[in-house]
């Protein structure tokens, strides 16, 4: 019976697939099959029982019942594992196991996991980066009203919108190459980290079984794999999460009836609300920014995970149990949700031009004081003059521009055309040529990835 969301609402099937009991309970008989390959290598035991325990070490002869089974009377997830592989293994199965303590396995297993899972997570990243990149190219001349502390600022466009957005998740592909130095590691260390109980091969050993699963070995470690390397990993996956979060608000902020200037793609037998048939309301956008706020709250524990007793207690393993798997497929459900919003985003050209006006030409009052203090007026005098005349806009609800021609003070310095020139469309600056940078940036980065 399913009980958390993330088994039948949230993520795919093939992140689910990853953190699913069958796969990591592949993913640990993948380690110990490993070990045993290694002990076979470096002499310790017979290359016929490698290749037994090797071959039984997958969920076809360990079955998953089994191994609960032996857990419910022995009270120990990993040597319930050991003891299940054992009893298939016959003779050789006394070999299963060698010198490893139960985190050697864990830990190294869910390197395998989170491997997995950030390749998913980079596919879907790299996609949204592409979308991004071409509504960024697509929309750079789109001149709309750039907004700060939610009152109507200067002119921007949404390219500059989509190129901030795509600059940023590049900065999330680069955060998890270099995070994968780190948490792509495994360890064959024994008991306290000493590798006393593999003898003079220990690392050796533990070389042999990280070549061989595609890992980095651990510098170093006591019982276990240190946590600041999952901590590191939640506050990027928890960074990545609060992208698509700003992402979503934004949406949703521009979705809003007395803005609409673009909406999240509706379908045509979406229902938009139980009661009210006229709601076109953006949910997936609205999922985003919830699910962002569970991903959030997972680092916490992760940081309080990291200071254990000694060489380590049980305290962080029942948390890694729900943050790992419960963090990915979330995230994951969030990128592709994210994904559908962007690949079917609707525009309102009209409603993008009305509200550009929107404030008589207010937002122009920057241009104009600078325009003056090009032509000679001091930048004070003409800050406090446009001031004035603005609060005058404000009183008598006219536009900036017409009130500013019928000014003394303002016509000793600006002409006609210089009044013609003050559009709003025209108060861009360099954002088209800056979008652009950000384009080519990206697409110097997808040359070096083959892309």
């Amino acid at each position: 019976m399913a009980v958390h969301p993330i088994d039948y609402r949230y993520g795919s099937e093939e992140m689910r697939r990853i953190w699913d009991e069958e796969n990591k309970l592949q993913k640990l008989l993948d380690v110990e099959a490993a070990l045993a390959r290694a002990h076979a290598k470096v002499g310790n035991i017979p290359e016929e029982s490698a290749r037994v325990i090797s071959e039984r070490a997958n969920t076809k002869w360990v079955k998953l019942e089994r191994v609960k089974e032996i857990e419910a009377e022995i009270h120990h997830d990993i040597m319930a594992v050991v003891k299940a592989l054992s009893e298939v293994c016959g003779e050789h199965g006394k070999y299963v196991h060698l010198g490893a303590t139960s985190n050697d396995i864990i830990d190294t297993a869910n390197a395998l996991l989170i491997k997995e899972s950030l390749e998913i997570v980079e596919n879907d990243l790299r996609e949204i980066r592409s979308i991004l990149k071409n509504l960024a190219r697509e929309h750079k001349y789109t001149v709309c009203i750039g907004r700060t502390h939610g009152q109507h600022a200067v002119p921007t466009t949404y390219g500059m919108k989509f190129a901030i957005w795509l600059d940023e998740i590049q900065r999330h592909l680069d955060r998890i190459e270099e995070l994968k130095e780190r948490v792509l590691i495994g360890q064959m260390s024994g008991a306290v980290g000493t590798m006393a109980s593999f003898g003079d091969k220990g690392l050796e050993i533990q070389r042999l079984v990280m070549e061989d699963l595609g890992l980095k070995p651990a510098r170093i470690s006591n019982q276990i794999i240190q946590r600041d390397v999952y901590a590191e990993l939640m506050a990027v996956l928890a960074l990545i999460a609060s992208t698509l979060d700003k992402i979503a608000l934004e949406i949703r902020n521009l979705q809003r009836t007395e803005i609409l200037e673009i909406s999240e793609p509706f379908g045509k037998k979406q229902v938009g609300s139980s009661t009210m048939p006229h709601k076109r309301n953006p949910i997936r956008s609205e999922k985003v920014s919830g699910l962002a706020r569970v991903l959030y709250s997972n680092v916490f524990p992760a940081l309080l995970n990291n200071p254990l007793w000694h060489e380590r207690d049980l305290t962080n393993s029942s948390v890694e149990r729900v943050i790992l798997p419960e963090s990915f497929v979330l995230l994951d459900e969030m990128l592709k949700s994210i994904k559908k919003v962007l690949s079917g985003l609707e525009f309102f050209p009209e409603n993008i031009k009305r509200n550009l006006y929107l404030t008589h030409n207010l937002i122009m009052a920057e241009p104009l004081m600078l325009k003056l203090t090009e032509k000679g007026m001091g930048r004070q005098e003409a800050h406090e003059l446009i001031r004035g005349l603005a609060m005058k806009v404000f009183r008598e609800n006219r536009d900036l521009i017409e009130v500013a021609t019928e000014n003394e003070d303002v016509r000793k310095f600006l002409t006609e055309d210089d009044f013609e020139s003050l559009k709003p469309e025209n108060y861009v600056g360099m954002a088209p040529q800056i979008v652009d940078n950000v384009i080519a940036w990206i697409e110097e980065k997808e040359r070096k990835e083959g892309l």
